[in-house]
């Protein structure tokens, strides 16, 4: 990918490599790349401006950025639509639905509280293309073109969008039943837990789960600016998971990250349920209901071995792209297949988003519960989870870009996969979003794999850093 934008947007530790300058650049930027928000595209004389919806997380850091980059749009006679703290998800939704030109939201997802991002979205919601990110990369990096001066009444305005969660939450509540709480109370489902990270979810996830009739206990919904990902939500999964233990009246425990738009479950005997699981139940249940599309569900690289095999064993088809939920939209749009996602908890529900939505896909894997009358853990039994182990490390951007033509990494890469054969895979990978090399090992022996992943990874370490 290009110098700024990775596999999810902009990255950085916020008012360093992520500035304020560089903030109001990419919203510049942007005005002067997306054929919607072009300055020559604009109407001179109607007063009618394109605007911009923003969104942000609840990190320090966030606010500032917004203000930047809405400061960019503006200067480009765009106005900034400040949605304020919201999931990302409900940007990708509200973009084409209040007819905005483009959106952004500023979150760094999972990451820590220093880190932020900018997230771009196009006029339908969707994560702008490669091309796109590549184009605005060039103007803010090699400045191969200088922005319109714009002036007088011509100027954008900042305008704030108090209907942003009443919209959002209201078209999530439309993808299940309204009986939807009450049923499953019947079936035995008495409470569920909520994880909202200290992020996003705070703020919609609470109103959500209420407006629809659920109990629940609430975990991690006091976001302090800090607080963002620390040791809870889908990042910090065993929290939630003590809690399920521990309490024994909860029927499914559901954790977000810091922007919402991915979910981990908990099952009622603690057990995690990651996204590989989610997408396979809902796989097979739209099957039987004759919803699943092309009878195929879209999966990453990262997808366990167990993922495949349960596809065999109940002849679903499997659509594997590269790792990052902008390649998994992009392979169903191409192809017209409605449910895909990442073991990561991104969970793309195609018909009813442009994007992954960790809220959303906590409605869909609750209404399977209901419809087939099984607990979760029976759901998730299904797909046999091949032991996994990841180790990251921490390299230079140098050493992200040689990382796949090392002539020694790709050796013990090699060394590895012959140990393992056909009873285990190996990936080596470049982190679209921190300065991170993954190695990943999977197969039945967990020693077996635990070891090999750590020699790899201790090559990656002296040929790298």
């Amino acid at each position: 990918m290009g110098r700024l934008f990775g596999t999810d947007g902009a990255r950085g530790i916020a008012n360093t490599e992520l500035s304020c300058e560089l903030a109001l650049k990419i919203g510049r930027a942007m005005a002067m790349a997306l054929p919607e928000l072009k300055p020559e595209l604009k109407p001179e004389e109607s007063g009618v401006r394109p605007q911009v919806l923003i969104g942000m997380d609840t990190r320090a850091s966030s606010s500032m950025l917004a203000s930047a980059l809405a400061a960019g749009l503006n200067s480009m006679g765009v106005d900034a639509v400040a949605a304020g703290v919201v999931p990302t998800p409900a940007v990708a939704h509200l973009i084409p639905l209040w007819g905005c030109k483009g959106g952004a939201m500023v979150s760094a997802s999972h990451n820590p509280c220093e880190f932020n991002g900018i997230k771009l979205f196009g006029c339908l919601g969707t994560k702008l293309s490669d091309q796109l990110e590549e184009e605005i990369e060039a103007i803010i990096l090699d400045e191969i073109k200088n922005p319109p001066v714009i002036i007088g009444g011509r100027v954008g305005r900042g305008i704030p969008a108090e209907a942003a969660v009443p919209d959002y939450l209201r078209h999530l509540r439309s993808t299940v039943p309204a009986t939807l709480s009450a049923q499953l109370r019947k079936q035995g489902l008495r409470r569920i837990a909520l994880d909202c990270s200290h992020g996003s979810a705070s703020v919609t996830a609470p109103r959500l789960f209420s407006d629809l009739g659920f109990s629940f206990d609430l975990l991690s919904a006091a976001p302090d600016g800090e607080n963002i990902n620390k040791d809870c939500g889908s990042t910090h999964i065993e929290r939630l998971q003590e809690y399920v233990k521990s309490r024994g009246d909860i029927g499914v425990g559901l954790a977000f990250d810091g922007d919402a738009d991915r979910l981990l479950a908990v099952d009622e005997l603690g057990n995690l349920v990651d996204g590989d699981q989610i997408i396979a139940i809902c796989a097979k249940q739209w099957k039987l209901d004759g919803r699943l599309h092309q009878n195929t569900a879209v999966a990453t690289v990262m997808s366990n071995l167990g993922f495949h095999e349960f596809c065999k064993r109940n002849e679903i088809e499997r659509e594997i792209t590269a790792v990052g939920d902008r390649y998994v939209l992009e392979a169903m749009t191409a192809h017209g297949y409605n449910l895909g996602g990442e073991q990561s908890g991104h969970i793309i529900f195609r018909d009813y988003a442009a994007t992954g939505d960790g809220q959303l896909t906590a409605l869909q894997l609750l209404e399977i519960m209901r419809k087939s009358g099984r607990p979760l853990s029976a759901l998730a039994n299904e797909m046999e989870r091949f032991p996994q182990v990841m180790v990251n490390v921490k390299v230079s951007n140098l050493g992200k870009l040689r990382c796949q033509t090392d002539p020694e990494i790709q050796e013990a890469k090699q060394k590895a996969e012959t140990e393992l054969s056909e009873a285990g895979r190996v990936l080596v990978r470049v982190s679209g979003t921190e300065p991170l090399i993954r190695v990943m090992m999977e197969g039945r022996d967990l020693a077996q794999i635990q070891r090999l992943a750590e020699e790899l990874a201790e090559v990656v370490r002296e040929r790298l850093i």
